[in-house]
């Protein structure tokens, strides 16, 4: 054998030398090495997870009164596995069952059913959990009609009943709360992809808006855990582990049950006041917060539904009622989604940008009944002139041709249709250091930032319209195609990205494109009363563990100061009072014991209602109290609801009566909410859920 034979012999050697190497090597990782990794990948093929939900903790309010707690229910459960060995798969069982519980069979056949066994368009009320655990049907089940189910088990086999807990809102002092308390319901296939970037397990329940949302990882607890081994016709064999379910911890709120009472009464008693007065008055939000670190008292919307609806059950028409128009969408929280132009409660703003423009702030102003501006006559409010005033009297009086006056000549300052390079735009920065365009950053889900209408919102405003209103003999509705409406989309077409002297004068008013939350406007009262600090509301004042302990607090954070000097806020403070000593509240505030400053503000709507009537103007009172020493701002509003003063600024006075105890012109001091001025600072001892004994 010649030298290049062995030398290749010999790389034939290596090579296999290295492959059996290599192939022991990979053959001891697998078997040794990663054999944990395997055997659990195996066992997962072949091991089924059933979920045992943990109770859910309280929420209480800041005195430890049950808000959201357990109740015991009777749960009808079904076991798929014992139905799904019957020759017809359980059909004639679930059926008896359905009509002795008074179900629609498709429902309780729906409510049995895996996600993943149902078309992709009838998944709605489908099962997420597994099939190796009781399946309930419903949970609030007749006793006695679960005791023939229990006796007769040969009439239905595979149908059980078992005690649950039920998520349950007790409504104590005729609370409601639905809007901040939320609701809970079970996870969804949308839930389970992470999206939201939170994980659950299949068959929790899980909050679903509200606190109940928000602090969920809190409230929910850890679920307990039962993994068994099936084999392949699914017959379970042996269980691997089994873990009991912690229960979660309780949540600590700011609100207070009597005044939430108090405050979601007198919203009420202001929509039925503006309906007796002609107005729709579809809506309405009421919120107290304490000005000193914004907590939140108490907060309602109107209209409302039962947070206890969803445990309940709700049917197709039910689940569409709570988002009808027709019906005021009372899912939706006017609070904090509630959008709406902020009147005459804006000027408040507009003295800010008066003064860092240099006006004169106790100089005296002209208050005719109109001024003209441009090609169009801006009117004072009825349209009354009232000569010449100082600038709080004009702010008692809320007099508008003053800042309109203002407001246009600051916008021919900035160069009008052709601004400045760098205008002074005083409004507008001025709004911008209240932070009108942000998120007042509440710990509630789906709150909106409000809409300040200024140059950079303006061009991108046009940027998204321009084709529309260059078209709009071809694009609107031929009920649109109005002498008013043609004239202003021909505007729009051509300057639609500027800010005219008409946006201009409105805007200093709280008129036009600028919108905000109720919520929004409470933290800006707040923050005039406190001398200029903008705080974080907030609902949660803690995280109690099941022992007691405090596990988190929420502090108060600050999120900015006001772009207004001390002089500034002292100016505005005594314009306030004024609005309601001397003013359009003075009525409102007749003889009440309590200094109360505050503003009043009647928004009109442009547009009709469903059924061809116009629009009613929007009414507002934003105030503080007590006057000298604030601790509380207290904000109303109801849409449609006519008059500021009349309407929601008699629906303050009632929260503040509540508050402090006053019935007529009289303090009881017995009766009010917080003796001592001062909401409660401490964290109350909760007293142990319902305990519910849950079967898996």
């Amino acid at each position: 054998m010649n030298q290049r034979s062995r030398l290749s012999l010999l790389v034939v050697q290596i090579f296999i030398l290295t492959l059996m190497v290599a192939l022991l090597g990979r053959l001891f990782y697998l078997q040794v090495a990663a054999a944990p990794k395997y055997k659990d990948a195996a066992l997962s093929i072949q091991s089924r997870d059933v979920i045992n939900p943990a109770i859910r903790g309280l929420i209480v309010d800041s005195s430890g009164v049950p808000l959201a707690l357990n109740r015991v229910g009777l749960a009808i459960t079904v076991d798929r596995i014992a139905l799904d060995e019957q020759s017809d798969k359980g059909v004639n069982v679930l059926a008896r069952v359905s009509n002795l519980l008074g179900l629609a069979y498709s429902d309780v056949y729906r409510a049995t059913r895996l996600c993943g066994e149902l078309p992709k368009y009838d998944k709605a009320g489908c099962w997420t959990g597994s099939r190796y655990q009781p399946i309930p049907i419903t949970k609030e089940a007749d006793p006695e009609i679960a005791l023939q189910i229990v006796e007769r088990t040969f009439d239905y086999p595979g149908i059980g009943a078992t005690p649950v807990a039920i998520r349950n809102y007790p409504g104590y002092a005729g609370v409601n709360a639905a809007h901040e308390l939320g609701y809970v319901g079970p996870v969804t296939e949308e839930d389970l992809s992470g999206k939201n970037g939170r994980s659950y397990y299949r068959s929790e329940t899980i909050g679903k808006t509200g606190l109940e949302y928000q602090y969920d990882s809190y409230l929910r607890g850890t679920a307990g855990i039962r993994t068994v081994i099936v084999d392949r016709k699914e017959s379970i064999t042996r269980e691997s582990q089994n873990t009991k379910p912690i229960s979660g911890n309780h949540l600590v709120t700011s609100l207070d049950v009597r005044l939430q009472s108090g405050v979601e009464s007198a919203l009420s008693d202001a929509v039925r006041r503006a309906r007796a007065s002609g107005h729709p008055a579809d809506s309405g939000a009421a919120i107290v917060m304490d000005v000193r670190n914004g907590q939140i008292l108490a907060m309602a919307s109107y209209p409302t539904y039962d947070p206890n609806s969803w445990e309940k059950g709700l049917s197709v028409s039910d689940a569409r009622a709570l988002f009808s128009e027709k019906n005021g969408v009372p899912a939706l929280s006017r609070p904090l989604q509630g959008m709406f132009a902020p009147a005459s409660t804006f000027k408040s703003v507009s003295v800010v940008a008066a003064a860092n423009a240099g006006y004169n702030l106790n100089a005296t102003y002209n208050c005719p009944s109109e001024i003209q501006v441009g090609n169009r006559a801006f009117q004072n409010f009825d349209s009354k002139p009232l000569g010449r005033v100082s600038l709080k009297k004009g702010i008692a009086v809320s007099c508008d041709t003053l800042w309109y006056q203002i407001a246009f000549d600051e916008w021919l300052r900035d160069g009008g249709l052709n601004p400045k390079t760098n205008p002074n735009d005083y409004f507008f920065k001025a709004a911008q250091g209240f932070q009108v365009n942000k998120k007042t950053e509440i710990d509630l889900p789906s709150e909106l930032a409000g809409r300040l209408a200024d140059r950079t919102w303006r061009k991108n405003w046009y940027a998204e319209n321009k084709d529309f209103y260059c078209n709009y003999k071809d694009r609107a509705k031929k009920n649109q195609l109005t002498p008013f409406l043609l004239e202003l989309a021909r505007e729009n077409c051509l300057d639609g990205d500027k800010i005219r002297a008409g946006d201009a004068v409105n805007f200093s008013i709280g008129q036009g494109d600028t919108v905000i939350t109720p919520l929004k406007l409470t933290q800006m009262y707040a923050a005039i009363a406190n001398g200029g600090k903008i705080w974080r509301p907030s609902v949660a004042k803690a995280v109690v563990s099941k022992d007691g302990k405090i596990l988190k607090k929420i502090d108060a954070k600050q999120l900015g100061t006001l772009p207004a000097t001390k002089a500034t806020l002292d100016f505005l403070h005594e314009s306030l009072r004024e609005v309601v000593t001397g003013g359009t509240a003075t009525g409102a505030f007749s003889g009440f014991p309590i200094a109360i400053s505050g503003k009043t503000g009647t928004a009109q709507v442009f547009g009709k209602n469903a059924n061809g009537t116009l629009k009613a103007d929007t009414s507002w009172f934003a105030s503080y109290g007590p006057t000298q020493n604030p601790r509380y701002a207290v904000v109303m509003m109801v849409s449609q609801g006519g008059f500021g003063a009349s309407v929601s600024g008699v629906g303050v006075r009632k929260i503040y009566e509540t508050l402090f105890g006053v019935t007529g012109s009289k303090v009881d001091p017995a009766k009010a909410i917080f003796p001592d001025g001062r909401p409660p600072s401490t964290i109350p001892k909760i007293s142990p859920a319902t305990k519910v004994k849950v079967t898996p």
